[in-house]
């Protein structure tokens, strides 16, 4: 989570209001998605936003299962909040025939943050490879997982969604700061596309427990994924949506889906921890069995 100013806090925690007309994304109209200010959930693309006149940014549509809606308690008026992390957004209105979808969700700019394009959607580079950042619990594990898929080309354990003054392993391991531990790929679309690599995230650790993977406990281990983009949102929330439809698991999915920011490579006797330290009682009793398991599941996609 973000550290909040005190009016962000007084807005986004105790559902207060800006001033209309004062915040800064009341005109604006750059090309990208707003964000959660205090999760980094993608809330609205950009296409969403219009002019509303109104004082506060409005958009509408929103990114599927993004904000979740709660009458006030006097009848009159819905809230949103940010479904991941429940920070107050606004409030959504509909009947004003404002646009061709006749709703309106009017938003605290400070309740916002905003990517644009250019930052979300450097993917594709000259050699077409891709990047994707997921948190499954302890790293070992994970990154020994997707090392082995043909298309990945690199993994890299580290710690995303905090600062870097404390983006190592004591200070994370204490549960403090504001980072997953998380493995960092690199892969060939051309070889196996994001979806697959999800497949293998969601069969590779329970993603119902929150900040929890088995005996590992604390907000390090938490289910995350940190999107690169606006299609790594779409397709993520949309993953998400089918497997809850298909009721694997009887506790509710608690992944979260965040806006890449920064990532800090972990020490360097992290990597490769389970090839070169496989004999240790950890890696023998979890990250060898869950290994094996994932491993034989998705045999045709190793290399």
């Amino acid at each position: 989570m973000n550290n909040l100013t005190e009016f962000e806090k007084y807005v986004i925690e105790q559902k207060g209001t800006e001033r209309p007309f004062s915040g800064e994304y009341v005109d604006y109209d750059a090309q990208g998605v707003y964000c959660c200010k205090k999760c980094l959930a993608p809330l609205y693309k950009s296409e969403h936003k219009f002019n509303a006149h109104c004082g506060w940014p409005a958009f509408d549509d929103e990114i599927a299962g993004a904000v979740k809606r709660t009458p006030d308690a006097d009848g009159r008026r819905v809230e949103i909040t940010c479904h991941q992390c429940g920070g107050h957004l606004g409030h959504v209105f509909e009947g004003e025939m404002l646009t061709d979808k006749n709703i309106r969700h009017c938003v605290n700019s400070v309740s916002m943050v905003f990517k644009p394009v250019d930052e979300l959607n450097q993917v594709v580079s000259q050699t077409r490879t891709q990047q994707a950042t997921f948190g499954a619990g302890c790293f070992w594990c994970v990154e020994a997982i997707f090392a082995q898929l043909n298309g990945v080309l690199s993994v890299q354990s580290g710690y995303c969604g905090g600062d870097a003054s404390d983006a190592n392993y004591d200070a994370v391991c204490s549960g403090k700061t504001a980072h997953a531990e998380v493995v960092h790929i690199t892969f060939d679309p051309n070889i196996i596309n994001y979806e697959t690599l999800l497949t293998v995230l969601f069969e590779s650790h329970d993603p119902t427990t929150l900040n929890q993977q088995g005996n590992d406990k604390g907000p390090q281990y938490r289910s995350v994924i940190f999107a690169h983009n606006s299609q790594q949102v779409d397709a993520a929330n949309t993953f998400i949506d089918d497997l809850t439809a298909q009721r694997i698991w009887p506790n509710p999915i608690v992944t979260q889906i965040t806006a890449f920011d920064t990532f800090y490579a972990a020490e360097s006797y992290h990597d490769d921890y389970f090839a070169k330290h496989g004999e240790q009682p950890y890696c023998q009793l979890v990250v060898k069995p869950k290994f094996d398991k994932v491993m034989a599941k998705f045999a045709d996609k190793r290399k």
